[in-house]
């Protein structure tokens, strides 16, 4: 076994790399701990190898019928066990000091490990007997990450970590392979996007997809590859601990797509001796014609996270329900058409190894349908950033992840505000991370995209943002008095009500909430589940159950709310024609419906005067 010589220069870790993040609501901040590895202090790791200690990993070569998650076996052998010890799982392998970067001379000391583990495991999981025996035997799942692994065995807990032993080295047959696919719109309605990761620079190979209708020729696109270095974090843990190449990301349009029709693709990577490195084959419907009069589902939630199938990360203590969010989604996959994620997708946190962690457990979905995504306060928000926002959410991220691993069709994708269509429905999308009031530059997208939609053929118009701009019965809202993102819904609500919104739907609370049709904290409808005709207002939906910790809702009777569920949840819209719309919000666990509602009207019902958005007229004949 080949135990590497842990001698290095200490990164420079600021504060915020080791402490719990911070969820922020308005002025306040409330200690919330995001991000399991942020528990590890690895930079105060100490080299205590033990002679007769061993930690064996098995298989040695993982993918080799192509699977880019395997299970792997490791063997825990130490004389000197403790209900403290762990096992961490690093990659690359190495993880000496000549991958340190040396960006503060004050943090030196020796001997010491520069970067966090991806995961890990305490060794007595599967066997409580472990104190006893020194014997262990755990089972972890691994995806591909573009490079090899090595596991540690750790004593002292995850706060004052000594280094026992050190395992050999495993990999996967191909880990550059294109791997995690997110299908997404493109800027015209018959343009899907796909994005993926590999291991391949432009130098090395040519990436491309190669698409068609089922059963027709196939042709190919063109992608183009981004990615983002060390110096392209702002800080915390993704400038320090938390950094970790992320490869390199591809994207292809494939343009003049026929609408409705079943298409099959996969990513490839044409290398210089002029053979080609495939993909699996996926599958995708293109979206309807804007205005098409036929069924249309849409899934929405916020705040989902991570989960980890093997039990590493203790992960149920902070994404309890995003394993049985995803889960539920891709036993429906056929009975919905796309999805919108309203922010704060896998909660990294500036541990960058936990987006390709979140890409796999997602990619059964990202790449069948369309998947729109928000930015949250823990994709973008760090202090003298440009966010909104002056917090540390995103661990240092500072957007740039999440900009680069998914494809919005936004003018500007460090801007990430765009809209988007699928047949009936027309989506404007915000980016609560930067200023939304009124004179700013996405004040006037805001107005521009609602203002856009033809209601004669698009009569949904949905309105969808991170942080909750408009109601919410949330308890830190609560102690506030506001009960909403301070100034959100001062600056927006005449937009709403002006052009007419259907439904609201925001994140960043993690619960669920429905509230009456409402305009200036009054309730502008007295139905309860079913609309008709002229609505008035707009309905705000809080969907914030995606998977992360639940929130409190405040003891105060807000009377504008209909119902409300502290569980895991999604939405799901379904359009059935240009007159009924349905709403239903689905638990998690189950799947099944536990609220809803439903809007049936005409074209001239929308066009109806209603207070504040009537359309101007004249006594000229």
């Amino acid at each position: 076994m080949n135990i590497p010589f842990l001698v290095c220069i200490l990164v420079r870790l600021l504060a915020t790399s080791h402490a719990s993040s911070y969820h922020s609501h308005g002025h306040r901040h409330v200690k919330i701990n995001e991000q399991p590895l942020s528990e590890i202090a690895i930079h105060e790791a100490v080299l205590a190898l033990h002679e007769n200690a061993t930690v064996k990993a098995s298989p040695y070569v993982l993918g080799l019928k192509g699977e880019d998650t395997e299970w792997v076996n490791i063997e825990v052998d130490y004389p000197e066990p403790s209900s403290d010890d762990w096992i961490a799982v690093f990659s690359p392998a190495k993880f000496n000091g000549s991958t340190c970067t040396y960006e503060d001379y004050t943090r030196i000391q020796s001997p010491y490990i520069c970067s966090s583990p991806i995961k890990f495991m305490f060794a007595n999981y599967s066997n409580p007997k472990y104190t006893e025996t020194g014997k262990s035997v755990l089972k972890l799942q691994i995806i591909n990450q573009r490079a090899d692994f090595s596991f540690a065995l750790f004593s002292g807990g995850l706060s004052t970590p000594k280094l026992i032993a050190v395992s050999n080295t495993i990999t996967f047959a191909n880990p550059k392979a294109p791997l995690y696919p997110r299908l997404a719109h493109g800027k015209s309605w018959d343009e899907m996007t796909v994005t993926w990761s590999s291991g391949y620079s432009i130098d090395e190979a040519v990436p491309f997809v190669e698409f068609g209708m089922k059963g027709q020729v196939r042709s190919l696109s063109p992608a183009g590859t981004l990615t983002f270095i060390q110096n392209s974090m702002c800080g915390g843990a993704a400038r320090g601990v938390g950094w970790r190449d992320p490869g390199f990301i591809h994207t292809s349009f494939l343009k003049n797509l026929w609408p409705n029709m079943a298409y099959t693709y996969r990513m490839g990577h044409m290398l210089k001796n002029g053979k080609s490195v495939w993909s699996k084959m996926y599958t995708f419907k293109a979206s309807p014609y804007p205005g098409q009069d036929s069924l249309q589902r849409v899934i929405i939630f916020g705040d989902m996270g991570k989960g980890e199938r093997d039990g590493a990360n203790a992960y149920s203590n902070k994404h309890p329900g995003a394993l049985n969010t995803t889960d539920t989604l891709i036993k429906d996959l056929d009975n919905f058409d796309i999805v919108l994620h309203i922010g704060d997708m896998s909660y990294a946190n500036g541990y960058i190894s936990q987006w390709d962690q979140f890409l796999a457990q997602m990619e059964p979905i990202t790449s069948r349908v369309p998947y729109m995504v928000a930015s949250g306060n823990h994709e973008r928000d760090w202090p003298n950033s440009g966010s909104f926002y002056d917090t540390d959410d995103s661990g240092g991220e500072c957007g740039v992840p999440a900009e680069t691993l998914f494809y919005v069709p936004a003018e500007n994708r460090a801007k990430f505000w765009y809209s988007t269509d699928y047949g009936m429905f027309h989506f404007c999308v915000a980016d609560t991370e930067h200023d939304w009031r009124i004179g700013t530059e996405q004040y006037a997208f805001i107005e521009k995209c609602l203002a856009s939609a033809n209601r004669h053929k698009q009569p949904w118009l949905i309105f969808a943002a991170h942080r909750v701009l408009g109601y919410s019965s949330n308890q830190w809202y609560g102690l506030e008095g506001s009960f909403e993102e301070p100034m959100g819904r001062e600056h927006l609500q005449p937009l709403w009500q002006k052009y007419k919104v259907d439904v609201a739907f925001f994140g960043h609370v993690h619960h669920y909430e429905r509230v009456c049709p409402i305009y200036q904290n009054q309730c502008v409808n007295d139905e309860k589940s079913h609309y008709s005709g002229t609505v008035n207002g707009t309905i705000h939906v809080v969907a914030g159950g995606g998977g992360s910790h639940l929130s409190d809702y405040t003891e105060i009777d807000t009377v504008w709310s209909i119902h409300k569920d502290r569980d895991f949840g999604f939405v799901k819209l379904t359009a059935f024609n240009q007159s009924s719309l349905l709403m239903e919000y689905k638990k998690s666990s189950d799947g099944e419906v536990y609220d809803s509602f439903v809007i049936t009207r005409e074209y001239r019902d929308v066009l109806a005067c209603v207070h504040d958005g009537c359309e101007a007229t004249t006594l000229a004949t």
